[in-house]
């Protein structure tokens, strides 16, 4: 799986995800919501004892929701739905979206290609730079270092990595993040 992440202007980024098998796809929203953090702060679920978590983007006016769903053992279906108006869709169920991209890695791949992407975000604009093209949110240091311990830790056969993202993901929440662990 292969994901690019840029900054394209003032408050405005693409995301482009493409994966063996798939036809390549291009996301591209503002910065009313968090979406780097809530993109890292998803993978990093993933860690957790959920077996599905969701999160979307603000692509003014319509909804990008991200759902990421554990299918078996290391397995993980990202499915991104399009909703015409996010002033409605947050409450819409996922069925009521268009598929506009899908695909089926293990969780270790998903989790790499989301570390990439963000890495290379900072590594072009550092967190002056990112702030200051973002606009309205802060670079995510600590998710990205949370995931990248998350990825690290399932490679060595640490199952002691879910509890402590319990807390991220509940900050994500009590911050207002478009992030969320429940069912729909």
């Amino acid at each position: 799986m292969l994901m690019e992440w840029e900054l394209t202007g003032h408050g405005s980024a693409e995301c482009r995800l493409s994966g063996e098998g798939e036809r390549a796809t291009s996301l591209v929203f503002g910065y009313c919501t968090d979406a780097l953090a809530d993109l890292v702060a998803g993978a990093g679920a993933l860690y957790g004892p959920s077996r599905v978590t969701r999160f979307f983007f603000d692509a003014e006016p319509a909804e990008l929701r991200w759902v990421l769903r554990r299918t078996g053992g290391e397995e993980v279906e990202v499915t991104v739905y399009r909703f015409p108006d996010v002033g409605v869709s947050p409450d819409l169920p996922d069925a009521e979206g268009t598929v506009i991209w899908r695909s089926a890695q293990p969780r270790s791949v998903f989790a790499r290609a989301v570390l990439t992407a963000a890495r290379a975000v900072l590594a072009r604009h550092g967190e002056d730079g990112y702030r200051e093209r973002w606009a309205r949110h802060d670079y995510p240091t600590a998710l990205v270092q949370d995931l990248s311990r998350f990825l690290r830790g399932s490679q060595c056969g640490d199952q002691g990595t879910a509890g402590a993202l319990d807390t991220s993901t509940d900050f994500r929440r009590s911050q207002g993040s478009g992030a969320t662990s429940e069912p729909r």
